[in-house]
């Protein structure tokens, strides 16, 4: 979920405590709470559309990531799914929506799964960034999920944290997508709830994790 764009930010800076006040309340878990209606418009998306080299930079972190992965299952073939380790560490303030985030994936997909553990496959981290939130590799075989505090503020927390760790696992941005899709991130808005992955999103997942498990077992 990249920052919105100076003139968006303006747009929005009316209804944004009006917005993230009725957005406190809301359970992550709650179906009621994730309303679909919520779509992309043309100028939200234009504010989120990230450049060729920042999606060519999420792809090698889900490289990153499967490489990680593939090299625990070579230790023990024996197993159904893989699990991606994180550390979540360098992101206090966020400790709960990083957990809600990992239940919610684990909940929804079955090839991959997401467990805290100290140093991690990937780290979460905390700040602030002109560029919103991200996830990156670090160059060196691993990467990190960025939470930035600006766009928190704005946005709900959990949604945030659980689009970053769908690029973790594979999924590319959908901006243009309804508040339905996780993956469509801040295009709907900040009125947006919604932090579950769409079936779809959910099968694009198991998918890639498949394929990642099925390419070590049969020699690809």
């Amino acid at each position: 979920m990249r920052s919105p764009k100076t003139a968006l930010s303006a747009a929005l800076g009316l209804g944004l405590a009006a917005a993230f006040a009725a957005a406190a309340p809301v359970s992550a878990t709650s179906p009621a709470a994730h309303p679909a209606s919520h779509h992309s418009t043309p100028a939200s998306i234009a504010a989120y559309t990230g450049s060729a080299a920042e999606k060519a930079d999420t792809k090698a972190f889900f490289q990153a990531v499967m490489k990680s992965a593939q090299a625990k299952l070579k230790a023990n073939p024996h197993l159904k799914s893989v699990t991606v380790t994180y550390d979540a560490s360098a992101a206090p303030t966020f400790a709960n929506e990083i957990s809600q985030s990992a239940s919610i994936w684990n909940s929804a997909v079955q090839n991959v799964k997401l467990q805290s553990g100290s140093g991690g496959d990937f780290q979460y981290k905390e700040g602030n960034d002109p560029r919103g939130s991200y996830a990156s590799t670090d160059g060196h075989g691993k990467g990190f999920v960025f939470i930035d505090y600006s766009q928190a503020q704005q946005y709900n927390r959990t949604r945030i944290v659980a689009h970053e760790t769908g690029h973790v696992l594979g999924l590319p941005d959908h901006y243009e997508g309804p508040c339905s899709e996780l993956m469509s991130g801040g295009g709907p808005g900040p009125s947006c709830q919604n932090t579950q992955p769409d079936a779809n999103e959910r099968a694009q997942v198991d998918q890639l994790w498949a394929n990642g498990l099925a390419g070590i077992r049969f020699g690809g």
